[in-house]
């Protein structure tokens, strides 16, 4: 079976034309001659802003003229990760997708159904005469993944319509009426090239982690490979004076657990066999405490051509320690909704500059501001206490639960009538854009909700093919059964 087999026809029919659209987080540009493309193609009102965010307007079908303007809005980035060895461009090359059994998945890439799929539903509305529906807007925003970039730069008057519905969820039955603000602190190390006075090195690679989203995947216990790779170093620079450490890089993204993380060390040749003990046993260890969650993680060693210049004792001590000191996980659980994730960080990645730096990326998320600024500055203090030069971003706010929403309501109240049982309302560990619009736009009466979307952030990514139905449905009775003004 192709995605083109699929039902609803017309949303996996929008979503494949996504899907053969590169479209990168900062790299949109060939997304939006796509939907320049897609307005010209059906007649629609198409403007853009300074950011280039795009909104494509429809009016309103007969008898549906005095429904207030509803804002469809999903982002046009995704995130681009890939499995070692898969010869993937992200900048030229269309996702394969690939239907298995109940879900769709991409070959070996993340599949861009974040937030792929709530762009299609807006394509579908958009192209369709057959929908009842009231004024519509759709929002398309850039770069929601690297820095939330659209929504934090949305101008002024840019939207009319004073409800929206955010397609960005992942489970299908859940209505998201919150979310946590988020921020992330970064680390600096500079360093002086030091010649390395070793005669053995060799490479640790961590491989065969799930990773997954720092949001909403923070409270599963998945094994984090930049935490795997700092154990091992605290172990090998606790148990041989000599040890030289030469090269470090893991993960990639702020708002993704890490995959993979490797390192390349110097040790003399007598601590050969102690260290290859050591890792063995730490495999193991690690295997076991990861055996529900990270099956597949994966811990070798292996020997490497000698390396002339290694990162200076000093530095490469503290940034061993800091990285086996910083928090990583849930850091507090919601005292008002139950199993709500309130706190938490997320040690994202660690990489070599060419100009000899090392950065160590980390976010924070929180829906309570005070616990968020905490714990930011408990990683800074980490750190500062190890030499490094720490910044942070701007950040972006949460979005405050509102129970007495109106299009809550409506959304409730049809999710009962299509299928005979009460929707999930909650709120969302994992940012959303609704914020920062709240912030421009502060008379929005918002929610979000999506079909059941797994391991995103990753390239074990994936969608289940039935939800998207279900999810479709809710939506265009939503659309349909706003009540005029």
């Amino acid at each position: 079976m192709n995605i083109t087999d699929l039902s609803p026809a017309i949303v996996w029919k929008y979503f494949h034309e996504i899907t053969q659209v590169p479209r990168p987080s900062k790299k949109e540009g060939k997304m939006i001659q796509y939907l320049e493309s897609f307005a010209a193609k059906h007649n629609l009102e198409l403007k853009k802003d300074k950011s280039q965010n795009i909104l494509i307007k429809k009016p309103a079908t007969p008898g549906k003229e005095n429904v207030p303007v509803v804002v469809l809005q999903a982002h046009m980035d995704m995130v681009c990760e890939k499995n070692e060895g898969t010869p993937h461009d992200f900048e030229n090359d269309p996702i394969r997708t690939v239907v298995d059994d109940e879900w769709l998945k991409a070959d070996g890439t993340t599949l861009g159904a974040d937030n792929g799929i709530g762009m299609a539903a807006q394509l579908a509305i958009l192209a369709s005469d057959d929908i009842e529906h009231g004024p519509i807007e759709c929002l398309f925003t850039v770069d929601e993944e690297t820095g939330l970039t659209g929504a934090n730069n949305l101008e002024t008057g840019f939207i009319t319509g004073h409800i929206l519905l955010n397609l960005d969820s992942e489970d299908e039955g859940e209505i998201y009426i919150g979310c946590a603000g988020g921020k992330n602190t970064i680390a600096t190390f500079e360093y002086t090239p030091h010649k390395t006075l070793t005669d053995f090195f060799f490479r640790i690679d961590i491989k065969g982690l799930n990773g997954g989203h720092s949001g909403s995947e923070i409270h599963k216990g998945l094994g984090n490979a930049n935490k795997i790779l700092a154990r091992i170093l605290y172990k090998l620079v606790g148990s041989m004076a000599d040890m030289e450490l030469c090269a470090i890089n893991g993960g990639n993204l702020h708002n993704a657990i890490a995959r993979e993380a490797w390192a390349v060390i110097g040790i003399g040749s007598e601590n050969k066999e102690l260290a290859r003990t050591l890792i063995n046993q730490f495999t193991a260890e690690i295997e076991d405490e990861l055996k529900d969650i990270d099956s597949n993680v994966s811990i070798s060693m292996f020997s490497v051509p000698p390396v002339a210049y290694c990162i200076h004792p000093k530095v490469s001590c503290d940034l061993i320690y800091a990285l086996m000191a910083c928090p990583h996980g849930v850091m507090g659980m919601s005292r008002d909704i139950p199993g709500l994730v309130e706190t938490s960080t997320n040690l994202a990645s660690v990489k070599m500059g060419e100009d000899n730096t090392i950065t160590v990326v980390t976010s924070q998320r929180s829906s309570v501001e005070s616990r968020k600024e905490e714990v930011s500055s408990m990683v800074e203090a980490v750190f500062i206490l190890a030499d490094a030069e720490v910044s942070f971003t701007d950040g972006y706010p949460g979005w405050a639960p509102n129970t007495h929403s109106g299009i809550l309501k409506v959304a409730q109240d049809t999710y009962k009538e299509l299928f005979g049982k009460e929707a999930a309302i909650k709120a969302i560990h994992a940012g959303l854009e609704c914020g920062l619009f709240l912030k421009k736009y502060p008379q929005l009466d918002m929610i979000s909700f999506g079909p059941t979307l797994r391991d995103v952030h990753s390239p074990n990514e994936r969608i289940e093919i039935r939800t998207v139905e279900l999810w479709w449905q809710h939506l265009l009775e939503i659309l349909k059964s706003i009540p005029a003004k």
